[in-house]
């Protein structure tokens, strides 16, 4: 009897793990083994902008199987393969006859035409499964913030990547009863639908985009330059409208036999790499002194060409100084040696908190996979020389997209914004399944103090030297950048990143747009000669896109002839600049002029930018 009730226990212990514990598993073994099935891929939903122009889409295709053991007539079954697809006969009916298989692929991406045509044939023995190719709608454009998808159709790098669980839905089958030969045992289909993926609502608006694309391509090819870059963005919300990048590449035509290469290509330069930002910093430096009250619009500065600082003499941009100058004339003229002495007077500690509060020390936080955050000196190893350096620009790296998004915050009132790049996530019927709404952290600064930035910085943009980012008419404010670049630790000759960051309007800002070029060849590298003209033209275009009209006094310029300068000393060339209203940059230190833009004999006025080349000292 114990024996009888052991044996009793093991078979019924056996019974409970089959049953129950592996029940599940044991079933779905049991269905893989009496069934064959037929793969339906998930239509990949579509990627649109802002006002429902598609961006990224998918096409249906089919694959052809055939059951060799369902094909009664197996040369009727081959003749109609043959004659639809345009294929061999032999080669089909090989496939059609072929033994030991439960199915067999004949042929992939069918059309659904092809696919109608051969189930009205009345062959035997086919099956289709459907399959989605990915496409995008304008090819190059907004390459690097797409991204793509693999061969399996998962997104695999840009937005394709990041919203790729929303997008990819959940495939499907199709189930046949079937012996163990392949045999249909019954004309049951057991169908298993795919879900369809949500569709991607941007904040991109395609028409922004166009125009922003249009012009880092025409950037690129006119400065032979190693990329351009531009951001458009709500400088209210942070909703991103456009974001170019060149050089670009097909997404439909992607070359995938070095991975390393492109991913490489897939970066996108304003939100996963870092550059010193040069004067364009020096906005939230006078965001910073305003805000914490060391310097007024009434304090006066002398730059006599550099400035030392712990025993080091740093020159300003303008080698033969500015002279005595007003604090607004100073960020106008830019002047590297105003911005040392606030600097100074900000202090290292303080100049970190507002760091920190301006989200310089950590990621904008945008939806975008590799984001990088910024290269910054430990404050605790910060010099007094350090600090000056920073105060202009220098001795700091951040990503483009963090400076889009700490001068936001000095000319929108002080609101710090998250920038975004999805709008909604919806269904194929429309409805929002995620809605994003914008975010901002408390003010930054005040309300009355970003009045005063937007004041400095209009007059850099109709008086100084962004003169060419400005449309006649309209209200913009902005800085240009010119910021040399660094390898192995030191100053890498000829190599620059020339930007302009732009907003309108001064009253009440809602676009901010900002332009870099990174390495322009040739001797224009300043960003008020390579980035501000293309920021204007940007700006032009919005407006005339968006029916924005006017609302300044169009000013009357005086038109002249430009004057030969080679050979004059560096003092008598910039009083003949002065005598025309005439900006200019200065390049080099020596005596006198050895080369000028534009030439002598062109037609200039008072918008015009100057470029004077000095010979060496």
């Amino acid at each position: 009897m114990m024996l009888i009730t052991f044996i009793f226990f093991i078979v019924g212990g056996k019974l409970i793990y089959l049953q129950i514990i592996k029940g599940r598993s044991l079933q779905a073994k049991a269905l893989d083994q009496w069934t064959r099935d037929v793969p339906l891929t998930a239509i990949r939903g579509d990627i649109l902008d802002c006002n429902g122009v598609l961006l990224a889409g998918s096409n249906t295709t089919y694959t052809l199987y055939v059951r060799p053991n369902a094909a009664t007539d197996k040369e009727v079954t081959a003749r109609s393969i043959s004659e639809v697809l345009d294929m061999q006969y032999d080669e089909v009916y090989e496939k059609v006859t072929k033994r030991g298989v439960s199915e067999v692929t004949i042929a992939k991406k069918v059309s659904k035409e092809q696919m109608t045509d051969l189930i009205a044939s009345g062959a035997e023995g086919l099956y289709f499964g459907r399959d989605v190719e990915r496409y995008y709608k304008y090819g190059n454009y907004l390459s690097q913030l797409l991204g793509f998808v693999n061969a399996d159709g998962d997104g695999q790098a840009g937005l394709e990547g990041y919203y790729n669980e929303y997008l990819k839905g959940q495939d499907g089958k199709e189930l046949t009863e079937t012996d163990l030969v392949g045999r249909e045992l019954s004309g049951d289909l057991t169908y298993l639908p795919a879900t369809e993926g949500l569709d991607l609502c941007l904040t991109i608006d395609s028409s922004i985009q166009f125009i922003a694309e249009n012009a880092v391509n025409s950037a690129l090819s006119e400065y032979n330059a190693k990329s351009a870059n531009c951001v458009v963005m709500n400088a209210k919300s942070g909703a991103i409208l456009a974001m170019a990048q060149a050089p670009s590449f097909d997404l439909n035509h992607i070359d995938r036999s070095d991975v390393g290469a492109l991913f490489d290509k897939m970066k996108l330069n304003a939100i996963t790499s870092v550059y010193e930002p040069g004067s364009t910093f020096k906005i939230l430096t006078t965001a910073i002194a305003l805000s914490l009250g060391v310097v007024s619009e009434k304090d006066r500065f002398y730059c006599a060409g550099g400035r030392i600082v712990d025993g080091k003499r740093i020159r300003c941009w303008k080698s033969i100084g500015h002279g005595s100058q007003s604090f607004a004339e100073g960020v106008q003229n830019s002047c590297n040696c105003v911005f040392m002495e606030l600097a100074e007077r900000i202090g290292v500690d303080r100049m970190y908190e507002y760091f920190e509060a301006f989200g310089l020390t950590h990621k904008t936080g945008i939806d975008y996979i590799g984001e990088t955050s910024s290269i910054m000196l430990k404050k605790e190893s910060v010099k007094t020389v350090d600090a000056a350096r920073i105060g202009f620009g220098q001795a700091i790296a951040i990503t483009p997209m963090q400076l889009i998004v700490a001068t936001a915050a000095a000319v929108n009132g002080g609101n710090l914004v998250t920038p975004y790049l999805m709008r909604e996530i919806r269904d194929k019927e429309g409805r929002t399944v995620i809605r994003n709404y914008p975010s901002s952290t408390k003010s930054v600064i005040s309300e009355s103090t970003s009045s005063t930035v937007r004041s400095l910085l209009k007059n850099v943009v109709s008086l100084g030297s962004g003169k060419l980012a400005g449309v006649v008419g309209y209200s913009i404010g902005g800085k240009t950048g010119t910021a040399q670049k660094y390898e192995n630790g030191k100053i890498a000759s000829g190599k620059y990143v020339s930007s302009f960051i732009g907003f309108s309007t001064v009253e009440d800002p809602e676009y901010i747009v900002y332009f870099m070029v990174d390495e322009p060849q040739g001797y224009r590298y300043y960003g008020s000669l390579v980035a501000a003209p293309y920021v204007g033209k940007i700006f032009a275009e919005i407006f005339e896109y968006r029916e924005i009209r006017p609302t300044e006094e169009i000013v009357k310029y005086t038109y002249s002839e430009m004057p030969d300068l080679i050979g004059m000393t560096a003092g008598n060339a910039i009083k003949a600049l002065n005598a025309l209203g005439l900006d200019y940059e200065i390049s080099g230190s020596g005596g006198s002029v050895i080369a000028q833009y534009p030439e002598a004999g062109a037609i200039v006025n008072e918008r015009s930018i100057t470029l004077i080349t000095l010979s060496e000292e």
